[in-house]
C-alpha cells in the first residue's frame, strides 16, 4: 500500500523555489500553492515549436524551465501546451517573462491550479544553467544521504541479527529510527510484537483490535511491508505516519522485513513468534505492566484473545508420568491438543511457565530465534500457562452440575491428547488439568490466571481420559489455601501442625503423612482411605492410632479433620 506521506531522497518544489538564482529573477508564484511538497526528480528545459511544447520529452516529476521558445499564441494551442505539461505530471513548471510572454498564458495557469502543479514566474532574466546545476546537486547530495542512511539502517539490523535479538526490540529500534509506531503482525493478523513511545496501545493497536483476526485495509498514510522469504508469507511490517526518513520511510520497514525474515528461516519450528507473542503478554498480564484495563484489553485482543462480552478462565497444564520421549515433543503434544479442544471459538495465549514470565518485558530475552520457550532447568518438565477465551454460554466452561463429571473442557482435551500422542507414550503417561474460575470481566480473568498458577499441582477432582483435572469451583478450599500458603504465618501454622509426623517419617522413613492425606480426602469412609493409602485395613489402622497419638487428636472429630486438611494442602509441594 502506497503511503502519501512516504518521502523518498529528493528536494521538494518548495526548497528549490528558494533557491538564490531563482529569487534573483523575482520568482512570482501564481498558480499550484498546494503542490509545493511535490518532489523534484530532475530539472529539465524545455523548449520546441511541437504540438505538445516539449512535454513528450518529460518522463514525471521534473521542474521545467521555459521561456516560452515556440510556443503558439492563440487559445487553442496554448490550452494544448498546458494540458500536455500537466498530463507529464512534472513537479513544477517555471515560466520566464519578457522576450515570448509579457504574463503567464490564462490556459496554462488555469490547468496548473487544477491539477495542483505549482506554476512560478520569472520577471527578470536568469540562466538557466545555474539553476538546473544547483537543482541536480541537492539531487545527488540527498541521494548520496540516502545511501548513507540506508546504510546505517543496514548495518544496525545486521548487529541485532548478530546479536540474536528478540523481537520486540528489532520492533523497538525501528520505531526509534522512523520516529513512528510499528507494528509486527502474523499471517493471523494477531499482533506479535509493537512499539510506540508516548502513543497509546488503544491508538496504535486500533486496527488489529477492529478486525478480529480477519483481513482489513489500512488507512492509505500507513506504510505496511510483508515478512516474507522463500514463497513463505509470515506476516506483515506495518508503520503508522510519522517524519519522513532520509532513507525512505518504506525502505526501513523493507529492511526491518528482511531480517526479521531470516530470523524465521533460522526458527526450526516455525512458531517463535506464537510463543513470543503469548508469553509478552501473559508477562504482561502477571506482572501488572499496564496502566489500565482498557490498555491491556486492546494489547490482549490484539494479540488474538478477545475479552470484551466473552468468558475468560486460567489453566496449567503438565505432563505426569513417563512420556517416553523429549519434553519438548510432550510440551508440543499438550499445547496442539490444548489449542484444538478449545477451538474454533475458543482462543487461547499459551506460555511455558518458565518462572520469568511476571519479570518477561521489553529488552529481555525470550523470543530469539534460538529460544525453545523458556529457561527451565535441565531436565524439568514444562508447563504450560494458557489464558483461554471462549463466546458467554460456551458449554466448554459451563458448569456440570455433576460433581463427579469431568468438565466438558477436559473431556475435548482428553479426546485431542488420544489422537496427538504417539502411539509409544507409556500407558501410565497422563495430563494434568488446573482451572481457574471462570472470569466475564479481565480483572477476573487475571484473577484466574495468578490463582491456578499459585496453586501448583492438587489432587484430582476428576478424571477424564489421560486427564487428571483439579478445578477451582470443584475445589474452592484448596484453591485458597494453596493461593496463600506462601505466607510466612501459613507455613508455620503447617510445620507446627504436622511436624511430629513430619519428624516421626524422617527418622523411621515411615508413611504417616501420605496416610493422614488418605484420611483427610475419604473422612467418612476409612476402606477408600486405605486404598488411597495403599496399606491392608489393619495395617492403616494402626498409622490412624500412631498419627492420633503423636498428634494428640481424634481423627473422627470434624474440626480436627479440617485443621489437617488445611495444614496438608499448605504443606503439600508445588
Amino acid at each position: 500500500m502506497a503511503d502519501p506521506l512516504e518521502r523518498h531522497p529528493l528536494p521538494s518544489v518548495r526548497s528549490v523555489l528558494a533557491l538564490p538564482e531563482l529569487a534573483d529573477g523575482r520568482l512570482e508564484l501564481i498558480a499550484g500553492r498546494g503542490g509545493l511538497d511535490r518532489e523534484v526528480r530532475w530539472a529539465h528545459v524545455v523548449a520546441g515549436s511541437g504540438a505538445d511544447g516539449g512535454a513528450s520529452l518529460l518522463d514525471g516529476g521534473e521542474l521545467v524551465l521555459t521561456t516560452g521558445a515556440g510556443w503558439p499564441r492563440d487559445e487553442a494551442g496554448l490550452a494544448r501546451i498546458a494540458e500536455a505539461l500537466v498530463a507529464a505530471d512534472v513537479a513544477a513548471i517555471v515560466l520566464e517573462l519578457g522576450v515570448h510572454f509579457a504574463e503567464a498564458p490564462a490556459p496554462l495557469i488555469a490547468a496548473c491550479e487544477r491539477d495542483g502543479i505549482p506554476l512560478a514566474v520569472l520577471r527578470r532574466e536568469v540562466r538557466f544553467v545555474q539553476i538546473t546545476q544547483r537543482v541536480h546537486q541537492r539531487i545527488l547530495a540527498a541521494q548520496n544521504e540516502a545511501l548513507r542512511a540506508r546504510a546505517q539502517v543496514h548495518d544496525m539490523l545486521t548487529e541485532l541479527g548478530l546479536n540474536r535479538s528478540p523481537v520486540d526490540y528489532v520492533i523497538e529500534r525501528l520505531a526509534e529510527t522512523i520516529g513512528a509506531p510499528v507494528v509486527l503482525e502474523d499471517s493471523a493478523h494477531r499482533v506479535v510484537a509493537w512499539s510506540g513511545p508516548g502513543h497509546p496501545p488503544e491508538e496504535v493497536l486500533s486496527a488489529w483490535v477492529a478486525s478480529d483476526g480477519r483481513g482489513f485495509e489500512l488507512p492509505a498514510s500507513w506504510v505496511r511491508v510483508p515478512v516474507e522469504a522463500r514463497g513463505s508469507r509470515w506476516g506483515f511490517l506495518t508503520a503508522l505516519p510519522g517524519a519522513p526518513h532520509p532513507a525512505g520511510r518504506r525502505t526501513v520497514l523493507e529492511l526491518g522485513a528482511f531480517a526479521l525474515a531470516l530470523g524465521r528461516l533460522a526458527d526450526p519450528d516455525g512458531d517463535a513468534w506464537v510463543r513470543f507473542s503469548s508469553k509478552r503478554l501473559v508477562g504482561a498480564l502477571l506482572g501488572g505492566r499496564y496502566r489500565h484495563e482498557t490498555e491491556l484489553a486492546a494489547q490482549l485482543a490484539a494479540g488474538g484473545l478477545p475479552v470484551a462480552g466473552r468468558v475468560t478462565v486460567g489453566v496449567t497444564l503438565r505432563g505426569a508420568g513417563d512420556f517416553g520421549g523429549p519434553a519438548a515433543k510432550e510440551r508440543s503434544v499438550l499445547e496442539s491438543a490444548l489449542r484444538r479442544a478449545i477451538a474454533p471459538e475458543g482462543r487461547a495465549l499459551i506460555a511455558v511457565d518458565d518462572g520469568e514470565l511476571s519479570t518477561f518485558g521489553p529488552g529481555t530475552s525470550g523470543g530469539g530465534p534460538g529460544d525453545a520457550g523458556g529457561r527451565r532447568a535441565s531436565g524439568e518438565r514444562p508447563v504450560l500457562l494458557a489464558l483461554l477465551s471462549f463466546p458467554d454460554g460456551d458449554a466448554r466452561v459451563a458448569p456440570t452440575g455433576d460433581r463427579g463429571i469431568a468438565s466438558p473442557l477436559a473431556a475435548r482435551l482428553a479426546r485431542e491428547i488420544d489422537a496427538l500422542a504417539p502411539a509409544a507414550t507409556p500407558a501410565g503417561w497422563r495430563a494434568h488439568l488446573g482451572l481457574g474460575v471462570p472470569a466475564r470481566r479481565l480483572r477476573g480473568a487475571i484473577s484466574s490466571l495468578e490463582t491456578v498458577r499459585a496453586v501448583g499441582i492438587l489432587p484430582a477432582a476428576t478424571r477424564a481420559g489421560r486427564v487428571s483435572v483439579q478445578q477451582a469451583e470443584r475445589q474452592p478450599l484448596a484453591f485458597l489455601v494453596r493461593e496463600l500458603s506462601g505466607t510466612p504465618e501459613v507455613q508455620e501454622f503447617a510445620s507446627d501442625v504436622l511436624s511430629p509426623l513430619v519428624e516421626y517419617d524422617r527418622e523411621h522413613h515411615g508413611d504417616l503423612v501420605r496416610v493422614l492425606d488418605a484420611v483427610t480426602a475419604h473422612p467418612a469412609n476409612r476402606s477408600l482411605a486405605a486404598q488411597r493409602a495403599r496399606l491392608s485395613r489393619s495395617v492403616f489402622y494402626q498409622r490412624i492410632a500412631l498419627i492420633e497419638e503423636l498428634l494428640g487428636v481424634d481423627l473422627t472429630d470434624g474440626m480436627t479433620i479440617a485443621t489437617l486438611t488445611v495444614a496438608l494442602l499448605a504443606r503439600r509441594e508445588r
